[in-house]
């Protein structure tokens, strides 16, 4: 007699190798995320730790009174490439010797170059003086190369004009009038730049401090990402739309 053929095994199911297929993808695509993100080894030590603690687990296996997790600071990387910015301007300001005329700082996660009006401007005066047209050809052979919008902002200090005119009014003429030395010198191109008066709205030395409200007669350049935001502004003028002039 024919020996019986022994039944074998059934194999796994249909569903589970599809399922073991779909799983083996996903851990591969996250592997790969992981090794392109950017991360800082420390930090992530410091993290992984404060969740095992909150969850009172320890390396051996044993379990331990739940600790308060450490704080990780991540540092975005807006606020990064800002810094990077900064110190590069630094560096071409001394380099080009007008540091002394030009104070640099970080606002409002913005890289602003800060002039005074005096330096600019005249007494009362809203079209640039020929002697700063240094100066601003210097600020935007600094600025061309850089992937940011350029933000003219004039301001004021809060004294009251004469001849029927207003802080902003004044600021405004101020912050064009550089806008078309930056155009008609063709420094600049105009679907970068933007003009904005401020008029008194945002002293750095409030009158009741005391201080020199000279302080407050100035120009500033807020060097910004093309992708960002834009604050809502006063009196604002985007060159790329039209000209101011």
């Amino acid at each position: 007699m024919p020996k019986k053929q022994k039944k074998e095994a059934p194999g796994a199911p249909a569903w589970m190798v599809t399922f073991s297929d779909m799983v083996t993808l996903l851990l591969t695509f996250f592997v790969l995320m992981l090794s392109m993100a950017r991360m800082d080894q420390m930090k992530f030590q410091d993290a992984a730790g404060s969740l095992r603690s909150a969850f009172g687990v320890l390396g051996g296996g044993t379990k331990a009174e739940i600790s308060k997790p450490s704080v990780v600071d991540f540092v975005p990387i807006q606020d990064d490439y800002v810094s990077r910015v900064y110190k590069r301007l630094l560096s071409e300001l001394q380099r080009l010797k007008i540091d002394r005329e030009i104070e640099l700082v970080k606002d409002r996660g913005a890289v602003v170059l800060r002039v005074n009006e005096a330096i600019l401007f005249g007494p009362g005066q809203t079209e640039v003086r020929p002697e700063a047209y240094p100066v601003l050809r210097k600020v935007a052979a600094m600025v061309r190369n850089l992937p940011m919008n350029l933000r003219i902002e004039g301001h004021t200090d809060d004294t009251p004009p004469s001849g029927g005119i207003t802080n902003w009014d004044i600021s405004m003429a101020r912050a064009i009038s550089v806008l078309k030395f930056f155009s008609g010198e063709n420094l600049l191109p105009l679907e970068r730049l933007a003009a904005v008066g401020y008029g008194s709205q945002r002293p750095l030395d409030p009158a009741q401090s005391g201080g020199d409200p000279a302080l407050n007669r100035r120009v500033e350049f807020v060097l910004e990402s093309s992708g960002g935001q834009k604050d809502e502004l006063p009196y604002l003028i985007n060159a790329g739309d039209h000209l101011p002039f």
